[in-house]
């Protein structure tokens, strides 16, 4: 990722160059606002979706009771890898269809946390998954650090996770549970504060071009993707079943 300027960098001389900093700065705010946007969107459809089969034995009874539960487990990662492949033929319109489409078939697969856990504690865990993302993005927002110099570790820490969980889908190990939720916690952490500078320095090198309004789609899914992995692992270490 290429470094870009900052304006907080440099503290400005004059009244002047104090207004074009101002006004550099508001088209990466409005793009990172339109992100959350589209991803507090597909979080809401998400919920909405998890709850609505969660709620109807006539919708979770069929998927969660038989073997095409393993159709919602993996439907997701399957939808990430497919958008990933098309983003780059899609329209903005059909990127963001695609996206609300995925946290759809996301609230499928996440409807069963809510017939495992407690409310009180997907409500706790979800909030406490919302603090760190909401904390990491301001920091990745803002920071001068180059956050790309942790990208290797980063995507190699996110590979390794992902294998392990598919791995323990089967095993069952408790021991290798743990181990991976909490590195995962702390790769999303991570991964969070980097996306956010990466998609404003990104920003900066499309602003005015239409691929900017599709990396804001692009954006929403990768941010949402944290946080909702926060949400997850977080829950999986300190939530409490239901009885």
């Amino acid at each position: 990722m290429n470094r870009h300027f900052d304006p907080i960098t440099y503290p400005p001389p004059s009244p002047a160059r104090a207004g074009g900093a101002a006004i550099y700065d508001e088209g990466p705010r409005r793009h990172m606002l339109g992100v959350y946007r589209n991803m507090a969107l597909g979080l809401g459809i998400t919920a909405l979706v998890a709850l609505l089969v969660a709620s109807t034995p006539a919708l979770y009874q069929p998927i969660f009771g038989t073997p095409l539960k393993w159709v919602a487990i993996f439907a997701p990662l399957a939808f990430v890898l497919f958008f990933s492949f098309r983003v780059e033929r899609m329209t903005t319109t059909q990127a963001r269809t695609a996206f609300y489409a995925f946290a759809a078939v996301m609230g499928v697969s996440m409807a069963s946390i809510f017939l495992i856990f407690t409310g009180t504690s997907i409500a706790l865990a979800f909030f406490s998954a919302a603090a760190v993302f909401a904390g990491m993005s301001l920091w990745g927002y803002t920071t001068n650090v180059d956050l790309s110099r942790w990208s290797t570790f980063l995507m190699v820490g996110l590979i390794g996770v992902v294998i392990a969980s598919l791995v323990n889908l089967f095993l069952g190990s408790s021991m290798l549970q743990l181990v991976f939720s909490i590195a995962g916690v702390l790769v999303f952490t991570g991964l969070t504060a980097w996306d956010t500078q990466r998609l404003k320095s990104e920003y900066l090198a499309y602003a005015g071009t239409e691929r900017a309004d599709k990396l804001a789609v692009m954006g929403a899914l990768s941010l949402y993707l944290n946080l909702i992995n926060l949400f997850q692992l977080l829950l999986s270490l300190f939530g409490q079943r239901e009885e």
